[in-house]
């Protein structure tokens, strides 16, 4: 079985950490799941603006394979399935908050726009 390139060799911690966090929507999921706790897959695809039905399949695989996304699968008809972060991803999004904060100071110091998401709080988080 070949090894996937996203299974390192790595140069750095840096490298290893954006390997799991690559992909445009990858930090949009995480932020989704830590603000609403456990989604259904169309709860996410509504909370992810933009995102495609495939990307964001593709990337709660890739997530649930790197121990940041808990997948539930309950027996009902139809099928109802539940994502939820780990303890491991809730450590990744509050790695990757300072470099929001970093994002932000970027979009103001460059005088852009930044679009807020209709559920975006007001003010930061406990």
């Amino acid at each position: 079985m070949a090894k996937s390139a996203r299974n390192g060799p790595y140069v750095c911690g840096i490298d290893a950490a954006l390997d799991v966090v690559g992909g445009k929507w990858k930090g949009l999921i995480l932020w989704e799941l830590d603000w609403h706790g456990t989604r259904r897959f169309a709860e996410l695809r509504r909370g992810v603006p933009g995102v495609s039905e495939k990307m964001l399949t593709q990337h709660l695989r890739e997530m649930e394979q790197d121990g940041l996304v808990n997948r539930v699968v309950h027996a009902e008809v139809p099928p109802r399935v539940e994502y939820s972060l780990t303890e491991h991803g809730q450590a990744l999004n509050a790695a990757l908050q300072p470099l929001g904060e970093w994002g932000k100071r970027r979009i103001a110091r460059e005088g852009r726009e930044m679009v807020e998401h209709p559920d975006a709080p007001t003010m930061p988080r406990p």
